[in-house]
């Protein structure tokens, strides 16, 4: 499915990353299930925070990656990156899918949370 049409699903405004935007990607993606969410962009930074399994308080959970990197170590999540902030996405087994707008990512800071 191509992004807009992820976006139209779910009634959200098509506001993809620049693809040389940077995302926080806590590696490896190898547990389930993947979860992605998005705060308000800011300077180089797109918003979107990717992880699998538990998410970590820890300072270096996340990595530093541009977006257009999504394509080969999560191609399932790229299409989702369309999504505007405050918007989160989980993805599990067996086609598990679940999209939700959630408001409070657009008052916290990723350091917040």
């Amino acid at each position: 499915m191509r992004p807009e049409e992820i976006c139209e699903r779910f009634g959200a405004v098509f506001q993809p990353p620049a693809t040389d935007a940077i995302l926080g990607v806590a590696l490896p993606l190898a547990f389930e299930p993947l979860n992605a969410l998005r705060h308000n962009e800011e300077g180089g930074a797109s918003g979107w925070y990717v992880w699998s399994g538990d998410l970590s308080r820890d300072p270096d959970f996340f990595q530093p990656l541009h977006v257009n990197h999504i394509v080969d170590i999560a191609p399932r999540l790229a299409p989702y990156l369309g999504l505007p902030p405050g918007w989160r996405v989980q993805l599990g087994r067996n086609g598990h899918e679940d999209v939700w707008f959630d408001p409070t990512l657009l008052t916290v800071s990723a350091n917040d949370e």
